[in-house]
């Protein structure tokens, strides 16, 4: 039977993932974990969810749960100025992740067909010949970020070249993605801070405009071309629908996918014998992207709201509920996975983690990330068989829960 929330299954007041906690996320996760499966956080204004198949369930049904809310909100009240530029930068469509069926349905279907096998091993000659450019001036150096000089240039020019945005743009998206992520997540902000990202995100919006107008006349052979001009099973996008389209497929493309390679790669050195093990091929690398997206995963966590009253794990939730679908702690349950915290390259393949989410929601370019990972790590062995990792006193992550983001990675080749 369905029951209320007592304050002895409210959150633990410890538990603060976007400031104390942020670079020790797993292990409060854990200790969130043994408060249940659900759990009501004041702090973060929702019902967090710990378990791998109460979360796995929820992201299968959009009947009773809407993406429409699942972003993180702004953690200050934000200058009404900024909060109208906001409101209108992308233009009227809604972005791909808060849509529900059947209109994400339709959309979705348009956006698939740039993601065909066939055109993903037309890329993979190209995301070589990335990472091969990007990694071959770092071979004469004595040390580098591995994040800023590497892994987020690699993910971001793979993005915009399978969108078809010329090299003299990436910069400018580059800037106005942190922008988006600094707006929704990012802390202790000048309200003349805010304005210049929200500044920024204006001009994203209008510099995809842009773009999407010149497709219409000028296609060519890319994604933003083929979300124009294409109507799989007969679903057709506007030109307003791939314009709003743009930054998302930008922000989720690089910096998600560029996180996921750096934290992986960090593991690895910081774990003895790990390198060694990829370069002699005792762990595979296909493996080692599985086991590094399960084991720390770029996106901690997705916000849902309940349709209507439903019950998860035992709680009843009102309709209007505010739902955090903990995606780091169902990859920890070990309900799920024996030995949860240890990277364990073999148990691939094993049922499906959850770091490109499931159901209607998951992640469109999952394919693409995957062999963008798998090349990066390639290379990234086949060029620095003895790279290691220089001396730190813990990992420094940046402070945008529920996205997780290193500071810096600095190795020697």
């Amino acid at each position: 039977m369905a029951r209320g929330l007592t304050d002895q299954e409210a959150l633990p007041a410890g538990f603060d993932p976007r400031n104390r906690d942020r670079d020790d996320l797993y292990g409060a996760l854990t200790q969130l974990r043994s408060h249940g499966r659900i759990v009501h956080s004041p702090q973060l204004q929702a019902w967090c969810v710990t378990g791998y198949e109460d979360i796995a369930a929820i992201l299968r049904n959009d009947a009773d749960f809407s993406a429409r809310d699942h972003k993180p909100r702004p953690l200050a009240q934000l200058p009404p100025d900024v909060e109208e530029m906001l409101s209108s930068w992308s233009g009227e469509s809604a972005s791909l992740g808060e849509m529900d069926p059947p209109e994400h349905t339709r959309v979705r279907t348009v956006i698939n067909a740039g993601f065909t096998p066939r055109a993903l091993r037309g890329a993979e000659a190209d995301i070589r010949a990335t990472a091969v450019e990007l990694l071959q001036p770092l071979a004469g150096v004595a040390e580098f970020d591995l994040v800023a000089e590497f892994a987020l240039p690699y993910a971001l020019t793979v993005i915009m070249r399978f969108l078809g945005i010329p090299a003299e743009h990436h910069q400018a998206c580059l800037r106005w993605s942190d922008h988006k992520v600094q707006l929704m997540v990012g802390r202790d902000h000048t309200p003349e801070q805010l304005r210049e990202y929200a500044t920024g995100l204006r001009d994203f919006g209008a510099f995809a405009r842009q773009l999407t107008a010149q497709r219409l006349t000028q296609p060519r052979e890319d994604l933003i071309s083929a979300m124009l001009h294409e109507s799989p099973h007969g679903h057709r996008l506007t030109a307003q629908e791939v314009a709003s389209l743009i930054p998302t497929l930008i922000i989720t493309g690089h910096t998600t996918l560029a996180q996921a390679l750096a934290i992986t790669v960090r593991h690895q050195l910081r774990s003895p014998g790990g390198w060694a093990a990829l370069v002699d091929g005792t762990v595979a690398v296909a493996d080692l992207v599985e086991e590094g997206l399960r084991l720390d995963c770029p996106v901690v966590g997705m916000y849902r709201t309940t349709v209507r009253e439903v019950t998860v794990a035992g709680q009843l939730l009102p309709a209007g509920s505010r739902v955090l679908l903990l995606y780091g702690a169902g990859n920890h349950d070990p309900a799920r996975y024996p030995e949860p915290d240890r990277c364990l390259p073999d148990r691939w393949p094993a049922a499906a983690h959850l770091a490109f989410g499931r159901g209607t929601h998951y992640c469109a370019g999952a394919a693409l990330a995957r062999a963008e990972l798998r090349i990066a790590l390639e290379e990234l062995v086949g060029r620095f068989p003895r790279l290691s990792a220089t001396p730190e006193t813990a990992p420094a992550y940046r402070p945008t829960f529920p996205l997780r983001a290193l500071r810096d990675l600095r190795v020697r080749p």
